[in-house]
């Protein structure tokens, strides 16, 4: 898994039928800092999260079936909106402390 902001929403009217009803978000990874890195991607939304919102993406097979179909052409799907990161004893990232 991969942790990533939520930059965006991608819309799109003409797409493969699987994907229909399905939420597109343009996310920006972020490494072991907390830094943005200069690499997006689009992930199918499973969990409602929002811009700004800092997520975990699931990439291959693993996201195909966490929406439960096998047969979407999904490279990737957040499976989860993060509270807090922490690593060893610092504090990268707080969802509470965002919106301040």
């Amino acid at each position: 898994m991969q942790i990533a902001k939520v930059r965006g929403t991608v819309v799109s009217t003409q797409k493969d039928p699987s994907l229909r009803g399905v939420k597109l978000l343009l996310l920006q990874l972020v490494d072991e800092e907390g830094n943005l890195l200069p690499k997006y991607e689009v992930a199918a939304d499973n969990v409602g999260a929002g811009v700004d919102e800092w997520v975990l993406v699931s990439r291959g097979s693993a996201a195909r079936q966490v929406l439960g179909n096998e047969q979407r052409p999904l490279d990737a799907a957040v499976v989860a909106i993060i509270d807090t990161i922490h690593v060893e004893d610092r504090l990268i990232y707080s969802k509470k402390d965002q919106y301040r």
